[in-house]
C-alpha cells in the first residue's frame, strides 16, 4: 500500500469519527473539533451555552477567543517554523496575556495517534505573532494546542488540526501502565481516577530504584502534566498540589496532581519533571473505568505493568519534548 492511499484511509477514519462528533457537537456544544481551513465562525448561543459540557482544545473559537495558524499543513522536517495569533472576538490578535506556569502562554503539539508529543513555549512578536520551532519529522495529523490566560481573562485551551504530509502509519495506542521508563529513571503512577468527579493522581520518580528527592522546580511545580482523552484528544486541565519553597511540598519522590477525567475511556498522560538540569517526559495510557473497580481488580493508576519508554530533553530554554 503506497503512503497516499495509508493516509487517504486514515483521512476518512478520521472524517466518519468527526462525523459523529459534529452530529454530537449539534447538541452539547458549539463547533467541531476539526479546524483545517484556519476559518472559524463563533460559537452560537445554544453551544456557548454548553461548551462547558465538552474537556478543552475541542474548539478552535471560545468565549471571544480564537487560535489561526499562520498554516494548516506543515513540512516534515526535525525543525518546522510554527506561527500562530490568538484573536479576540474584534479579530484582532491579543499582545497582553496573565502568566501562568511561569510562562505567557503553553503550546502542545501532539499527533492524534499521541505517538508523537511536544511542549514548547513560543516566544510573542509585537504584532501578536506567536512562533516557534517544532519537530515535525513524523508526518501525520496533529492537534495543536495553545494553553493560555488572556488579560483580564479566564483559563482557556483552545485547538487546531495541524497537517504534516508523508508516510503516516499510525500507531496502536499502548496498554494502560502504571510504570514509565524514561532513560535510567522510572515513574509509578498512582491513584484510583473515577469519571466525573475529582481524582488525585500520584508519580513517583525513582532512578536506579532508589527515590528521587531532590526534583528542580519546573513551570512553578516539580511537575507539569497533560492529559488527553484518547477517542478525541479533549485536554484535561490538571493541576499540581503545592509549590516549590512552600516549606510543605517536597521536593519528590512523589509529585501529586488533581485531574477530572470526564468520562470513562482510555487516556494519554504526559508527564514532565526536571532533575539535575534535564526535563525529562514520562507516557502512560490510563485507563478509567465507568466506575471504581471492585476490591482486588487493578484500578485506573495501577493498571499494568508494561512498561513504555519516553522521552528525555535538554532543560528549558526553548526545550521540547
Amino acid at each position: 500500500m503506497n503512503a497516499s492511499i495509508k493516509l487517504g484511509g486514515f483521512a476518512l477514519g478520521l472524517a466518519a469519527v468527526f462525523g459523529i462528533a459534529l452530529a454530537t457537537g449539534a447538541v452539547i456544544g458549539p463547533e467541531p473539533a476539526a479546524h483545517n481551513s484556519g476559518k472559524h465562525d463563533g460559537p452560537t448561543e445554544q453551544g456557548a451555552a454548553h461548551s462547558e459540557a465538552l474537556p478543552a482544545g475541542m474548539l478552535a473559537t471560545e468565549r471571544g477567543y480564537t487560535l489561526r495558524l499562520e498554516n494548516s499543513q506543515a513540512p516534515a522536517t526535525p525543525s518546522t517554523p510554527l506561527r500562530f495569533r490568538i484573536l479576540d472576538q474584534n479579530g484582532v490578535a491579543v499582545t497582553r496575556y496573565v502568566r501562568n506556569h511561569d510562562k505567557d502562554l503553553h503550546l502542545i503539539v501532539v499527533r492524534r495517534d499521541m505517538a508523537a508529543f511536544q511542549h514548547v513555549h513560543p516566544a510573542l512578536g509585537a504584532d501578536g505573532t506567536w512562533s516557534v520551532p517544532i519537530d515535525l519529522t513524523r508526518a501525520g495529523d496533529y492537534r495543536v494546542f495553545a494553553d493560555f490566560i488572556p488579560d483580564a481573562g479566564d483559563n482557556l485551551t483552545l485547538g487546531a488540526d495541524l497537517r504534516v504530509p508523508g508516510n503516516y502509519e499510525p500507531q496502536q495506542l499502548p496498554p494502560a501502565t502504571n510504570t514509565a521508563t524514561v532513560g535510567d529513571y522510572s515513574v509509578t503512577l498512582d491513584g484510583v481516577v473515577v469519571p466525573g468527579q475529582p481524582s488525585t493522581v500520584t508519580l513517583s520518580v525513582r532512578r536506579g530504584g532508589k527515590p528521587v528527592d531532590d526534583l528542580q522546580p519546573y513551570l512553578g511545580a516539580y511537575g507539569h502534566l497533560v492529559a488527553l482523552r484518547a477517542t478525541d484528544l479533549g485536554y484535561l486541565h490538571v493541576h499540581p498540589e503545592g509549590h516549590p519553597g512552600d516549606g510543605v511540598t517536597p521536593a519528590g519522590p512523589g509529585i501529586t496532581f488533581a485531574l477530572t477525567a470526564p468520562s470513562a475511556g482510555d487516556y494519554r498522560l504526559f508527564l514532565d519533571f526536571q532533575h539535575e538540569g534535564v526535563v525529562r517526559t514520562a507516557e502512560f495510557t490510563l485507563s478509567v473505568p465507568p466506575s471504581i473497580p471492585a476490591q482486588g481488580t487493578p484500578s485506573a493508576g495501577t493498571a499494568t505493568h508494561t512498561e513504555h519508554t519516553g522521552m528525555q530533553q535538554p532543560a528549558p530554554g526553548g526545550h521540547s519534548h
